[in-house]
């Protein structure tokens, strides 16, 4: 890195640029005043120095007080240019004055500062010696003008950069929190990933087990067909599971070495899996499609396939003796999808049920997942008795677009 410059070190302390502006202003007009003028002023005396210095030292402090700075510097001026000397010997401070007012305060302000300098300006024109009025009464108008152009220029300028530097701020802070806000998005989608691999599998598991453990001695056959359940679900669960932590780790879809792809992720033609194992597990299914069947977005049929995942996975866990119909319906610019069952569990669960309230995180997730992709979840107990699950979803933009109104 290039070491810093003693240019760029002042800039950033302000007081030691406004304090070495200052000397520097009172070294031109020292070596000014040694100079004899063609008009008659007569040389610098020890009050004269005594002025000069009064005069360009505020500068130093410029920007803390510009106004006062400017009207002390004025004062001292015209008390200079009384006492007879040469007025230029001392005109840049002035100057300086009005620029440092012009940029830190409102143009009215800086245009009466610039009318006092003017006048200590016309001041000296008249006790000059012999001095051209109108070129004196052009100089007391054109430079401070000139000067207040440039010091406004500047202010708005810094009041722009203020400006751009809030709105950098505001953004970066949206930025923030637009992040945030993607990290619990994502964080949630996993949960419901996670609640829905792992609460239908592990509820096959847990009835197939009892099960086995149920007829181990008494039925060989029963508890072997169970184990071998439970084999293909834990399989099946493992493969989903690491296909989800692949995911994460690297955002593709693929082994560890690259070579041989995961399986896809879970789609309506998987439905007759779910219906089997949820039908090893005690709970007879019938599923029935309808409709002209067609390729949707992956989104949309991953979403079918959860929520129907997790409704039979509430009847496998809450319902029992139940079974279960699931009808899948294909219309030209929607799916519907329905599960209901006649089981007891939802009416004799206690309040904390979450087939009753709603309260549970698997309901919640439905209702997530269909609001996602713009699509409604009714739930809830049917009057004939049992319990159902109606899930639309817009397969078109049309479709979403009116779901939406």
């Amino acid at each position: 890195m290039r070491p810093p410059t003693p240019i760029s070190r002042l800039s950033r302390h302000p007081q030691a640029v406004d304090v070495a502006l200052a000397l520097g202003f009172l070294v031109c007009a020292l070596l000014l005043g040694e100079q004899r003028p063609s008009e008659g002023y007569p040389p610098l005396s020890a009050w004269g120095y005594v002025l000069t210095c009064l005069i360009n030292l505020p500068i130093a402090v410029r920007r803390r007080r510009p106004v006062a700075v400017c009207a002390v510097i004025c004062l001292l001026w015209a008390a200079y240019v009384g006492a007879g000397f040469w007025p230029a010997v001392n005109s840049l401070a002035p100057l300086m004055a009005i620029y440092t007012v012009a940029s830190m305060r409102p143009l009215r302000t800086a245009a009466g500062c610039a009318a006092l300098v003017a006048g200590v300006w016309i001041f000296g024109g008249v006790v000059s010696p012999r001095g051209s009025m109108p070129a004196v009464v052009a100089q007391a108008a054109v430079f401070p003008s000139v000067l207040v152009r440039f010091g406004a220029r500047a202010r708005q300028s810094a009041e722009r950069g203020e400006r751009l530097a809030e709105l950098t701020a505001q953004l970066r802070r949206e930025q923030d929190e637009k992040a945030r806000r993607a990290v619990a998005d994502e964080q949630a989608r996993i949960a419901r990933e996670l609640h829905d691999v792992i609460a239908h599998h592990m509820s096959v598991i847990a009835v197939q087990s009892g099960l086995a453990r149920y007829v181990f001695r008494t039925d060989p056959a029963t508890a072997a067909d169970s184990l071998a359940v439970i084999e293909d679900t834990s399989s099946e669960a493992l493969e989903e599971m690491r296909r989800m932590l692949t995911l994460l780790r690297s955002g593709v879809i693929g082994s560890a070495s690259g070579d041989e792809p995961y399986t896809p992720m879970p789609a309506l033609d998987g439905l007759g899996e779910v219906v089997e194992r949820v039908r090893a597990g005690g709970v007879p299914v019938e599923l029935s499609v309808r409709g002209e069947v067609r390729p949707l977005p992956p989104g949309i049929e991953l979403c079918a396939y959860r929520i129907v995942q997790e409704a039979l996975t509430n009847v496998l866990k809450h319902a029992r003796p139940a079974s279960a119909q699931v009808s899948v319906l294909y219309l030209p610019h929607q799916l519907q999808v329905s599960i209901t069952d006649d089981g007891v569990g939802a009416v004799s669960a206690t309040p904390v049920d979450e087939r009753v309230t709603g309260t549970g995180h698997g309901l919640i997730g439905m209702r997530e997942r269909a609001k996602l992709y713009g699509g409604t979840v009714a739930v809830g107990p049917r009057p004939e008795g049992g319990f159902g699950v109606r899930l639309t979803l817009p397969t078109s933009a049309m479709a979403a677009g009116n779901e939406g109104q």
